[in-house]
């Protein structure tokens, strides 16, 4: 209560500042001096609440700059509540005698419109650079809908409230961070590798495991990347990793990594360990929706689209991952290897090493709503060829189990589900009830328990 009525302290100077038109015309001549001084304060108020700089919120730029875009639109909107009021009471007490007094009145409201819209508006831009879980369709909808009196206000709640949501969250985290940060609860006796599954690169431009790796390393992990290509054979892939697996070792000292793979870098993995000698510097295997069971709708599809097709696509992917930085993409060989025929017998040849902890980690979709695409094609796929399907999109739960190993599913969050993207935070989206960061903190702190 005390923190609402500061603002509105605050915003009162705004309100004044924006009316000052209308003072101007109520004023007696004998004030002329004191007003001067009241607009110079007034607009020095309004310059200071629009283009302050302020401090770091909690170390962090990005929400000082949400605190600020909030603040903004909460001035607006106190503003363009109270106006209406005040200008009734103007009326009441002082009713335009002639069209002097009326072309004052008209010209106040134009007044107040420009700078309070003038805030507002950058009240949203300060939002739409900061605030990364405010979807931009939700800034067209305010544009389009900006002159309709109430309608605008449901896109303009909206977004304050996914910004002060992201804001309260966002400070929280950094907070506990802040909090465990000499503790080092991610700061495990071996190395992270964290390996990429088909289709996408360790980018460091665009991170494929988006905010997961500097929220462990905020914790006391050392994190380093598979770096394979991005469509390839399983046994192309393997290589590649083992190769990097190698560098690694050498470039920390350590005798072992603990391996971290999406998709199907957890084939390649199990590949490498099995058939190029990598096991023995492996400390523990961790694969979050990995196909060990292969896909069958990937399989049913491959065999309707003709061969022609398939080779097109292979080799419109093969140009555009060249130039992405892929030496020798390799799209049907990749697919290939995640077909439910072909998992069956990669099980066969390659079952779990009793030795070394495997844990494979499955989650799954509510609805064909709970991902964008291609995600929700991928649902749809697997639906059709079981009615009962639970996916994460791409992966069946059940096809993410490995026998042998610990498995772990995910309950998936009220409404939503968690998709195969969400795990590998790919669209960088705050989910209720489910911190994919704070979940593989989890995963690093108990490697670290193990002793590993």
């Amino acid at each position: 209560m005390a923190k609402a009525l500061r603002e509105c302290l605050c915003a009162v100077p705004v309100l004044l500042f924006g009316n000052l038109l209308l003072l101007w015309q109520m004023r007696a001549e004998s004030t002329t001096a004191l007003y001067i001084v009241l607009t110079v304060v007034l607009s020095l108020w309004y310059l200071v609440v629009l283009c302050r700089i302020y401090r770091k919120h909690a170390g962090s730029r990005r929400l000082a700059m949400i605190a600020h875009g909030l603040r903004l639109v909460r001035y607006t909107v106190f503003c363009c509540a109270v106006q209406p009021l005040l200008c009734i009471l103007v009326l009441v007490l002082r009713t335009p005698q002639n069209w002097a007094d009326t072309a004052w009145f008209a010209g106040n409201l134009l007044f107040f419109a420009v700078f309070i819209l003038l805030m507002l508006l950058y009240g949203l831009v300060r939002l739409g650079v900061a605030a990364r879980q405010v979807k931009w369709y939700w800034y067209v909808i305010l544009y389009l809908v900006f002159w309709i009196p109430v309608v605008n206000l449901l896109p303009l709640l909206h977004i304050y409230r996914t910004a002060r949501r992201e804001f309260y969250f966002e400070a929280a985290k950094l907070e506990m961070d802040a909090i465990r940060k000499e503790s080092e609860i991610c700061k495990t006796k071996y190395p992270i590798l964290m390996v990429h599954g088909i289709f996408f690169r360790d980018w460091q431009l665009f991170n494929y495991w988006g905010r997961i790796p500097a929220a462990l390393q905020k914790n006391g992990a050392d994190i380093y990347y598979g770096n394979q290509q991005s469509a390839q054979s399983i046994a192309a892939s393997a290589q590649e990793l083992a190769a990097q697996m190698r560098s690694v070792l050498e470039q920390t000292g350590a005798e072992k990594l603990n391996i971290i793979a999406h998709s199907k870098g957890g084939l390649d993995t199990r590949y490498a360990m099995h058939e190029l000698g990598m096991a023995q510097y492996v400390a523990s295997l961790t694969t979050i929706g990995t196909p060990h069971q292969g896909c069958a709708w990937a399989e049913e599809l491959l065999e309707k689209i003709p061969a022609s097709v398939q080779e097109w696509i292979a080799a419109k992917y093969a140009k555009i991952f060249r130039g992405l930085g892929d030496k020798s993409p390799d799209f049907l060989g990749g697919v290939h290897d995640l077909t439910a025929s072909h998992c069956a017998q990669f099980n066969a040849a390659y079952p779990v090493l009793p030795d070394i902890p495997h844990h494979c980690i499955a989650t799954q979709m509510r609805s064909v709503c709970s991902a964008p695409f291609p995600l929700w094609a991928g649902y749809l796929c697997n639906r059709m060829v079981d009615r009962k399907c639970k996916s994460d999109g791409l992966v069946p739960v059940d096809a993410a189990q490995l026998e042998g190993a610990k498995c772990t599913i995910l309950p998936p969050p009220k409404f939503r589900g968690i998709s195969h993207g969400d795990m590998i935070d790919l669209f960088r989206e705050n989910i209720k009830d489910f911190d994919v960061r704070e979940f593989y903190v989890g995963l690093v702190k108990d490697l670290k328990e193990q002793g590993l």
